[in-house]
């Protein structure tokens, strides 16, 4: 096997089947036999885990308690919020019977529900029912409730973990008894998901709002954080939304003030979903794997006992037992390093690429020659893959900075690529070529986010979206105002957004 290319094909020559290839060398997850779904495998999975552990610990910090509810939301439900069920309609997956008969050798649908079920796309208005019974003065106010669970949005097109028919994810929802708490609600959490990715994910991303035609169905304003994939696509890697009362209203949530007064409940929800390990693949992936950060790593360190030499094998497997020791007593982003020996009775060679196209951080190999010299011989997953010996006890007592430099660089070098490959487009002609590989002048800056300046256009975006396939992806917060005109109205504008094609 390749050193430079144990994924095939690379990156650079097939960038969509390299990321099916990753999933699948890394053992994250797999077609399931129902279209559309996924099975999430055990490594997969304890990437979730971390990320469900080190969100929740942000969401307790803030009050948020969690709770779950039904899968089943009743048709009715929908139909009380036009724009919402108008946004959902076409995906929504619906349960008509409740038993099956056999006939024959065939088990048909049977007894038929008086009223359809909906398969939860989302909850927003099966929560907003509960709301309504649970608050009932301001004295309950916030409230502010969280669910981890799963969702079904009936995808014609999917790819694992990026779009799935069903899918993992938290969803949050609060309500407040002030408008101007809940609109600063909506963008705390935003800032909870986008800190969280930079400081966990080690994953640079653009916060801003969404334009009307990309905003959540039913939402007053929708705030995204995107990510730039490395064939410099955006994935939207996440969503807040301000609902202002329209949910309230809509599912009766009211509530009596200070002042003997009803009013409406002002609502917002958020979520992520495990969408965000499709987005680690593509950011920090390369042609040996996926690459993951030590702070979300189910393992941060796997030891590689050589155990040729029979004679020896007592002795390396004890070096290693206590190595291991040594470097779980360690601590790391506040926990306990993570680390195991794999003392599988496999080839050597075949057993670390196992491991490097899990994008497990640090590959530790122990043989009896590393004992003699008190030596460990270390392999960085982020690195050019060149084994490093290092003395024994600088190893172990270095093991967090070590960590903590992966890291940091995985989180420099994917900021230095979206940076590199943010480009002000002032002309529609540029916007044009930009977006067009194949007339581009400069094929080399093709692609990327473009920051133009724009006056919202439904109709701009959908010309936009059928010729070249790209989207308004938000309205970045942290650029300046500055004064221009748009490039396709020539109107005046105070504010450039970001076009990119995604996912």
């Amino acid at each position: 096997m390749s050193r430079k290319n144990a994924i095939s094909p690379r990156r650079d020559e097939d960038y969509s089947e390299w990321y099916q290839q990753v999933i699948k060398a890394a053992d994250l997850a797999q077609h399931s036999p129902v279209r559309g779904c996924m099975v999430i495998r055990p490594w997969g999975y304890g990437i979730w885990e971390n990320i469900q552990k080190q969100l929740d610990k942000r969401f307790k910090e803030l009050d948020i308690e969690n709770a779950y509810f039904p899968l089943f939301i009743p048709v009715s439900f929908l139909e009380k919020e036009a724009e919402h069920v108008d946004g959902f309609a076409k995906e929504c997956a619906v349960v008509t019977h409740h038993r099956l008969e056999k006939v024959g050798d065939k088990l048909i649908p049977s007894g038929k529900l008086d009223q359809p079920l909906v398969v939860r796309p989302t909850s927003e208005m099966i929560i907003g029912h509960m709301f309504a019974k649970w608050i009932q003065s301001y004295k309950d106010l916030p409230l502010k409730i969280n669910q981890w669970a799963n969702v079904v949005r009936w995808e014609l097109r999917t790819r694992l973990f990026l779009r799935t028919t069903e899918f993992l994810w938290q969803e949050g929802h609060t309500a407040y008894s002030k408008e101007k708490e809940a609109k600063e609600d909506a963008l705390k959490m935003l800032d909870l998901y986008a800190s969280f990715s930079n400081d966990i994910l080690a994953m640079p991303s653009i916060k801003g709002e969404k334009t009307e035609s990309e905003k959540f169905p039913g939402a007053v304003n929708t705030f995204s954080f995107e990510y730039m994939m490395q064939d410099k696509k955006a994935l939207q890697a996440g969503t807040s939304h301000f609902l202002g009362q329209k949910f309230a209203k809509s599912c009766d949530i009211k509530f009596t003030d200070e002042n003997g007064d009803e009013q409406f409940v002002w609502t917002t929800s958020w979520g992520v979903t495990t969408r965000l390990i499709g987005g680690l693949v593509m950011m920090h992936g390369d042609d040996n794997g996926i690459v993951l950060p030590p702070k979300i790593a189910p393992l941060q360190i796997v030891i590689l006992p050589i155990l040729h030499i029979e004679e020896k094998k007592k002795e390396v497997l004890a070096y290693c037992e206590k190595l291991l020791k040594a470097l779980t007593e360690k601590t790391f982003n506040c926990e306990n390093v993570k680390a195991k020996i794999d003392s599988r009775d496999i080839r050597g060679g075949e057993k670390k690429w196992n491991w490097i196209k899990k994008g497990v951080p640090l590959i530790v190999e122990i043989g009896p020659k590393d004992i003699e010299n008190n030596k460990v011989a270390v392999t960085i997953r982020n690195s050019d893959l060149k084994v490093q010996f290092l003395g024994l006890e600088e190893f172990v007592e270095n093991i967090d900075k070590l960590l903590d430099k992966i890291q940091n660089d995985l989180y420099e070098n994917s900021l230095k690529f979206m940076t590199d490959n943010m480009v002000e487009i002032n002309t529609k002609e540029e916007f044009y070529e930009f977006f067009t590989p194949k007339n581009t002048k400069k094929p080399e800056i093709h692609g990327g986010f473009a920051l133009c300046h724009f006056c919202e256009d439904k109709d701009v975006e959908a010309k936009i979206s059928e010729e070249l396939g790209v989207t308004v992806r938000n309205i970045p917060f942290d650029l300046p105002k500055e004064e221009g005109h748009c490039i396709f109205s020539g109107k005046k504008s105070e504010q450039r957004v970001i076009f990119a094609k995604s996912y």
